[in-house]
């Protein structure tokens, strides 16, 4: 039943260390793509993540290009405010691998463009803002995936 949230250049230390609390909630697994924005033993990142980061499954990969190559095989959705479809039409299944990008630009144009068939959108319902927090993005998706998977 694993889903796999796979952060590709976090940079931020407190979003990753909610997004580890997350995956530890869910039973999902957690996949973070270097470079990262901060060292892994950042305090932030441990404050955040509080005592649960030491239980949670977590897999470092030094790239992008080392990550696509190991899971090549795999069902993936990739998150990305540049979507056009709804990330209410994922087909989600267990071990599918929901991708997100860096919190300053999301996912880079080269992973948008290689997988723009699959990129998904959460919609927003405002012309006053232009993405939602990392953390939040996740959360919607990972139970968006978890109700399906469920039901």
């Amino acid at each position: 039943m694993p889903i796999n949230i796979v952060l590709i250049e976090p940079e931020i230390p407190n979003n990753t260390g909610n997004i580890g609390r997350l995956a530890l909630a869910t039973g999902s697994n957690l996949h973070l793509v270097k470079p990262f924005g901060f060292e892994i033993d950042d305090k932030r990142l441990k404050r955040a993540g509080l005592d649960y980061w030491q239980h949670l499954d977590v897999t470092y990969y030094d790239s992008s290009a080392d990550f696509f190559e190991i899971h090549k095989d795999k069902t993936m959705a990739f998150l990305s405010a540049h979507g056009t479809t709804s990330h209410w039409d994922i087909e989600f299944e267990d071990d599918i691998f929901l991708i997100f990008g860096k919190e300053s630009v999301g996912l880079s144009k080269a992973i948008t463009e290689k997988y723009k068939t699959q990129l998904f959108k959460i919609p927003m319902f405002s012309k006053n803002i232009r993405s939602l927090n990392l953390a939040n993005a996740v959360s919607i998706v990972t139970y968006e995936a978890l109700k399906h998977i469920h039901n």
